[in-house]
């Protein structure tokens, strides 16, 4: 059984890709395809403003291409072109501080739908973010998931 009291720090990401709530989604859609991430912060001077997934792009995607025609790629790169992190983004977020313990962490995580939980520190800055992965890799540790894999 793991320690439910080790801090969140612990088990972080440290490094998390941001973007600005001004950034454009094709920047954003970028970011996703270049990188194994499923969440961005989009953050102002530090601060998370919201969260934008994966999902919320395939979403986005999904609707405006549904077709797969020439045109509607057209369209699709044209609306992509024209919106900004801060219209697509999931307000509020919820966060943890880097002393949180990985059971309170695990706690957000059942009670609410959240997948991802950007970690701030006392100013509220962004300093890492924690998935459910992160709780997984922690409590079965990374030679049983590499196993799974297998």
């Amino acid at each position: 059984m793991f320690d439910r009291h080790v801090p969140v720090r612990v088990i972080m990401t440290e490094n998390v890709l941001t973007v600005g709530p001004d950034t454009v989604m094709t920047e954003v859609v970028r970011v996703f395809k270049t990188n194994n991430v499923h969440h961005i912060p989009v953050v102002e001077k530090g601060r998370v403003l919201g969260m934008i997934s994966a999902s919320d792009y395939y979403k986005l995607e999904h609707h405006f291409t549904l077709f797969k025609t020439h045109r509607a790629e057209e369209m699709n790169a044209a609306i992509f072109n024209s919106l900004l992190a801060k219209e697509v983004m999931t307000t509020p977020v919820a966060t943890v501080r880097a002393t949180d313990t990985v059971q309170f962490a695990a706690d957000i995580f059942k009670e609410n739908l959240f997948h991802a939980l950007p970690v701030v520190d006392d100013q509220k800055k962004i300093v890492g973010i924690v998935t459910p992965y992160d709780l997984v890799v922690y409590a079965y540790g990374a030679e049983y998931l590499s196993e799974l894999h297998r």
